[in-house]
């Protein structure tokens, strides 16, 4: 019997050490790679584009974007447009999501100068690339024939119903922590399990970014099967690179942005380019 008790520990102790090399191997092979990230990102950006959609968000916002929630509020300023989410915390009716009014398929670039006006450590700023609905009724593939039922943008309808790409950023996960942030990246799977499954790796940690009114200069190409991003602050560049392959392509759509309740930011000079 203490044979037996001794081999089974023995048998445990192997499981659980192959257990924790096998994820410490898996979280240092989707660990951050800055010089990768800088390449892939340089690989992508690469070649000729042709500008689609330029908007300096100093005029009327309403003839290049339509917002989805009742609450929050877009303003145009001579420096930018911004967008403030309703003030109260946890109040799924205090979301906004700005959407552009045309939709873009295919490889893509985007620009916008993004700069952080809350003060806040809780909750995220979210850019969905070229969101369609799930196309299982009433979510139909163009999201704007279902608006209605986005009066209250509650994150949900859009995790579950829709197809897109979602890049989280300026996101604070602790609110007594306030350089505890992240970057994250998504390829949603609507109608299935939420939001479960739906990562890409990796994610970035503690950046350092998003400093309250701090200028970001925001680059997000989508080429083949992947996501890059570079950031670009007073400070210096930093780079971002997501593989999409795992999942099924986002192939067009809608571009959003997506404040939760308390975010406020300024965007300015917004340009979306496709491959020429």
């Amino acid at each position: 019997m203490t044979t037996l008790r001794t081999t089974l520990g023995l048998t445990a102790c192997v499981g659980l050490v192959g257990c924790a090399l096998g994820a410490r191997d898996a979280a240092a092979a989707a660990a951050p790679a800055p010089a990768a990230d800088r390449s892939a990102f340089e690989e992508a950006a690469a070649g000729g584009w042709k500008e689609v959609l330029a908007d300096p968000c100093t005029g009327d916002w309403r003839g290049t974007w339509v917002l989805d929630g009742e609450v929050g509020t877009v303003t145009n300023t001579p420096r930018g447009m911004e967008l403030v989410a309703g003030p109260e915390y946890g109040n799924d009716a205090h979301h906004m999501v700005l959407w552009t009014r045309e939709a873009f398929t295919g490889d893509l670039r985007l620009e916008y100068e993004y700069t952080r006006l809350d003060r806040e450590h809780r909750g995220v700023t979210i850019l969905y690339i070229q969101a369609t609905g799930s196309n299982t009724m009433p979510y139909a593939e163009d999201i704007m024939a279902w608006a209605e039922l986005r009066r209250v943008p509650a994150m949900k309808m859009y995790f579950n119903h829709m197809h897109t790409y979602h890049i989280s950023y300026a996101a604070y996960p602790n609110p007594n922590d306030p350089a505890d942030d992240y970057v994250r990246a998504r390829r949603y799977t609507p109608e299935q399990r939420g939001l479960k499954g739906t990562d890409l790796v990796p994610d970035y940690l503690r950046t350092g970014l998003f400093q309250t009114d701090v200028p970001h200069r925001i680059t997000v190409v989508k080429r083949d099967q992947s996501l890059s991003m570079r950031i670009r602050t007073p400070d210096g560049e930093h780079f971002f690179h997501w593989r999409t392959d795992a999942f099924p392509p986002v192939r067009g759509g809608r571009i959003g942005l997506r404040h939760m309740y308390t975010r406020a930011a300024r965007y300015r000079d917004f340009r979306l380019s496709v491959p020429e």
